[in-house]
């Protein structure tokens, strides 16, 4: 993504995952490379190319611009919008595109300020736009073991876990969490990037179990979805719910009215490394519950930059550029996300990859970087200390809690240790690092 803005229009934003940062010629544009994104100004999308070698479409004005402006109205018109668009605007939100949908990159607030208010306090994220699916019927579990490596036979009723869809040659197709409710139904969040490819793959495992005979059906839900987030969550949330908050621990679920709106599924996770809820509401009224939580002076909105700094220093993967599809579970360093039983039934997709390679150990490995100086972008080489290349950077940004760089990358698993020596390729000069345990900052996940 390049993001073009006036010097001066925006607070201090450096650049996140995947960014890159140039200045034009007259020094009056900044451009800040996002991979994937599409970003708006005002009321209209800018919609310009990136490349790894620089950045394209950056210039204000030239002969094209006016028909450039009408295409990028007519983009803006074909994004999806969650149900708090028009409120995201009304707050002074910055829209950006995001996986086909139209949501806010930061607020008023810097994006450094957002990062540490979250840290320190708590913050709101739209993440409606996220696939929210419910899995009904007797053969509900065995259909969703069919396709993900957990063991969600194993789980208590309204226990979670997270987990990964895998393909027949092990590589990870999403990471989703899967809840097991008391109320007859599995309820999966995925990523919305991923949306169509899920909903598809999930349909196509229906069918099959259908004409088998088994008892399953899918629901794709059409509510909204918040994610309250940060240390204060807690204190905040429990003036508008009668139970106690201090029953739901990280990665349980709970349906509860939320400050006077019923019908709301809490779930104690999140993406920033703090304690949080997601909170599953009826599009309708969600507009009213982000008003009533943003009415304790503990609460602010956050948007996309800050979730994706927030979730790098918690050693958090985001699809798409720290596991895809070429990445397996144990490269990923996602082991742990197997179970145990499932290991050894080796019933789940790529399972004749993945369970062999855990005890073999995988040619890579995902590791964390750590390193001063110049930031560290998503496809940085990675190099040995005699100059070979031995991986990729994957994510990276500078830490606003840490003041240093941090980074997620492969490496070759003979550098993979804590505490090794490496070096990073920034700007054609090698840079020293060190590869570091995930998550960088310590995470404050609820336990009870």
């Amino acid at each position: 993504m390049c993001f073009c803005q006036k010097s001066g229009d925006f607070p201090d934003f450096p650049p996140l995952s995947g960014q890159r940062e140039s200045e034009s010629r007259s020094g009056t544009l900044r451009c800040i490379m996002w991979a994937g994104m599409t970003v708006r100004t005002g009321g209209s999308v800018l919609r310009l190319r990136a490349s790894r070698d620089g950045l394209r479409g950056c210039g204000a004005a030239g002969p094209g611009r006016r028909q450039q402006q009408r295409q990028a109205s007519g983009s803006e018109a074909a994004l999806k919008k969650t149900p708090l668009f028009d409120f995201h605007r009304q707050q002074g939100g910055k829209m950006v595109e995001f996986s086909g949908w139209s949501l806010p990159v930061q607020y008023k607030d810097s994006h450094i300020s957002s990062h540490m208010h979250t840290r320190e306090h708590c913050s709101i994220f739209d993440v409606s736009h996220m696939l929210q699916t419910k899995v009904h019927g007797r053969d509900r579990v065995k259909f969703m073991e069919s396709l993900v490596v957990a063991d969600i036979a194993e789980l208590k009723d309204n226990q979670g876990s997270l987990s990964l869809f895998t393909n027949d040659q092990g590589g990870i197709m999403d990471d989703l969490i899967v809840t097991k409710t008391d109320q007859g139904y599995l309820y999966v969040v995925s990523n919305a990037g991923c949306a169509d490819k899920d909903s598809a793959h999930m349909k196509a495992r229906l069918a099959e179990f259908k004409a088998a005979g088994f008892d399953v059906d899918l629901e794709f839900l059409d509510e909204a979805l918040i994610a309250l987030q940060g240390p204060s969550m807690s204190q905040v949330l429990q003036k508008g719910l009668k139970d106690d908050l201090r029953k739901l621990t990280f990665m349980t679920s709970t349906l509860a009215t939320v400050f006077g709106v019923p019908n709301c599924r809490v779930t104690r996770c999140g993406y920033t490394g703090e304690d949080g809820v997601e909170i599953s509401v009826p599009k309708g009224r969600v507009v009213e519950l982000t008003e009533k939580l943003l009415t304790n002076g503990e609460v602010k909105l956050a948007g996309l930059g800050a979730r994706d700094s927030l979730r790098l220093e918690a050693g958090l993967c985001l699809y798409g550029n720290d596991i895809d599809e070429t990445t397996t579970p144990v490269e990923a360093s996602l082991v742990w996300t197997i179970g145990k039983r499932r290991r050894q039934t080796k019933d789940f997709p790529g399972a004749n990859i993945i369970v062999p390679q855990i005890k073999a150990k995988a040619d890579r490995k995902r590791v964390g970087l750590v390193s001063s100086g110049p930031p560290v972008r998503q496809h940085t080489p990675i190099l040995s200390p005699d100059g070979t290349v031995i991986g990729e950077v994957t994510s990276g940004c500078p830490s606003p809690c840490l003041k240093k760089n941090v980074a997620m990358g492969y490496v070759d698993a003979a550098f993979a240790k804590n505490g090794t020596n490496i070096q990073v390729e920034v700007r054609k000069k090698a840079v020293p690092a060190i590869v570091s345990k995930m998550p960088f900052v310590q995470t404050n996940y609820y336990s009870g």
